[in-house]
This record gives structure tokens, sequence and C-alpha cells, in this order.
């Protein structure tokens, strides 16, 4: 796949992703701010690209601000940084990547202007960071699947979710790389349906076996014995329960009840385990989101109220494994290893 974010001559590139998978196009961000709303309205989405998304945004900011005097710099960035910090209030990426420049900006005694290039160098690393997170986590979960298996995923967390190759994804790819026979079944992931427009696009993009089905469909799908693994991304992994996009706390119920074994894929950038389930703000999104399909069709009557939870939270005791790119472990295993 094509990367979904670069950092192309001292401006932000990056696919819109509310167009796919009708058109593929491309924006440039020379203004931390646009890079801040293309977050909120998700013109980039997924925990990992978000992550890389902010940190650039506010490599753009150290550029914009690089002639202010040393103090002015450090207000301004602040400011800055609260207004990419205030654009998604669920995934720990974001406010990871804002953090580790953050430090670099105040740690370092040097100008404002030598300060921007060592954070310009730092999002370079950081994108190619990612892309070898990502597959990493490929490499440790395809020991997972075996020849022949279909894996069911929620919501995308593939190539598009990251600046390139995929969490959730990663396997797959990393087994087929391998030599095995691996097809997917896609959630739609209502109401952005992000599985129906993006996973199934990169998939069959790659040429990769996909079918999607409404997000109803999954428990049958277990029943029948037509899902071998079930393999989830996240965007943020607490002491106690990972939350993930909204529906994937149902489709690891049902895993459970089938006994189809329930894996996450998560960088240790999403892993916040000095917090719980009660620290999390999940978000709440335009309820235009669910009355109206991709703010096209109005499927709802008028005056009714719709509720549009972004994510939901999956608790420790329904997941078989976590996958990151150190390895697969449980959340027991995990809390041991991070913690």
């Amino acid at each position: 796949m094509i990367p979904s974010i670069e950092w192309v001559n001292n401006k932000v590139k990056m696919i819109d992703q509310t167009l796919l998978p009708h058109e593929l196009k491309f924006l440039e961000f020379d203004d931390y701010r646009k890079v801040a709303k293309a977050i909120k309205v998700m013109n980039i989405r997924g925990a990992p690209a978000i992550g890389v998304a902010a940190a650039m945004g506010m490599a753009l900011a150290t550029i914009e601000y690089k002639e202010f005097p040393k103090e002015n710099f450090l207000k301004s960035m602040g400011e800055a940084a609260e207004n990419i910090k205030n654009t998604r209030p669920t995934a720990s990426n974001l406010f990871w990547a804002v953090n580790r420049i953050w430090k670099i900006i105040t740690d370092f005694p040097d100008t404002p202007k030598n300060i921007s290039e060592l954070v310009i160098e730092e999002v370079k690393i950081m994108a190619q960071e990612d892309i070898n997170v990502n597959k990493n986590i490929g490499k440790h979960g395809a020991t997972l699947l075996n020849d022949g298996d279909t894996v069911l995923t929620h919501c995308n967390a593939g190539s598009l979710a990251t600046v390139q190759y995929g969490t959730a994804l990663a396997p797959i790819r990393a087994a087929i790389e391998e030599g095995k026979k691996i097809s997917v079944i896609a959630d739609e992931t209502r109401p952005r349906l992000q599985g129906a427009r993006l996973t199934a696009y990169e998939l069959h993009y790659d040429r990769i076996p996909v079918k999607v089905i409404s997000d109803t469909s999954s428990g049958l799908l277990m029943m029948l014995g037509k899902v071998k693994k079930v393999i989830v991304g996240t965007d943020r992994v607490t002491s106690d329960a990972v939350f993930n996009k909204i529906g994937t706390y149902l489709v690891a119920l049902a895993a459970k009840d089938n006994n189809i074994p329930f894996y996450v894929a998560a960088p240790t950038s999403t892993l916040s385990l000095h917090e719980t389930i009660d620290d999390v703000t999940i978000e709440q999104r335009d309820g235009l989101e669910v009355s109206n399909v991709l703010g096209k069709v109005q499927i709802v009557p008028d005056g009714v109220e719709c509720l549009n939870y972004a994510f939901d939270i999956t608790p420790f005791r329904l997941i078989t494994g976590i996958i990151t790119e150190d390895g697969v472990f449980s959340p027991e295993e995990l809390l041991k290893k991070y913690r």
C-alpha cells in the first residue's frame, strides 16, 4: 500500500480517507492547524497514523515559530500542542506523539531554529519506526495463523491506519508473505464504515481475499465455523481493557462464546498501563454520522436523537493475546512486561 502519511519538503502529505474507496486523493498541509482539523474530521484516522500526524503537526508549528524569541516560541508551541491534543480524546498515540516532540522542545537549550530542525528529524524517525513496529507485529502475529485460516477483523487497522503496513492486518500480510493462504472477513463497521470502505479497499488493492459483512453478522459466522481467528487493532490499552472502534466488544463476546481466539494488535505506543477504564474519555461524535449514511442518505426520522460513541471497551477477560512489536502476550504477561 501507498504510505498514508509522509513528510515531503516540509509539508505533511496524507491520503484523504474520507473519499475512499471512490477516490484516491492526497492532501498537503503547511499549517499545523489544518493538520489538527484533518485529524478531527478524520481525513486521517487510526491510532498510529494519528500519532505520526500529530507529531508532524508539531513540526509544522516549529517551522512557523522558529524565528520567535525562545520564550515566545515555547508559549506558542504550548498552544499548538494543546490544539492538537484536543482533536480526539481516546487514542493514546496522539498524546504519546505530542509529548515525545514536546520533550525535544523543552529538553534542548538551543535556539528555536535548531530545535525545529531536531523536531523535523524526529518526525521522520517516528514515521519509519511505525513501519518497523508494524512489520514486527506482523512477524509475531503470523505465528498465530495457520494455512487456510479465515480471520475476522473490525474497523480498519491496516496500512491506512498507520504510516504503512498496518497493525491488525500485519499478521495477515506477514503470513501471506510466508506462503500461507489467508482470507479475511471485514465487519462493515458502522457508522463510518471503515471496514467496508478502507479495510476492503486496501486488501483488495493488495489482492488479499476479503469479504465484507454487516456488523450484526459476525456472531452467526463464528457459530457456523466460518471464522478461525479474530484480530483487531486498538486505540488505547489500559491496565484492564482495550479501547477500540465501537462494536469490538460485541465481536469479543461472540468470539468468547464460540471458543475463537481473539487477538489485539497493539504497538507499545498505544499502551497506557498506568490508567484504568475509569480514566479514559470515550469520544462521542456527531449523531448525524448515525442518522445519515456517510452524510448523504438520512435513515432516521427527523427529530429522533442518535447516540454516537466512537469507541467501546473490551475487558481483558475476553482477550486471548495482545500482539506487540516484542511478541504475543496474554493480558497478564503484558502487564508484567510493560507496566
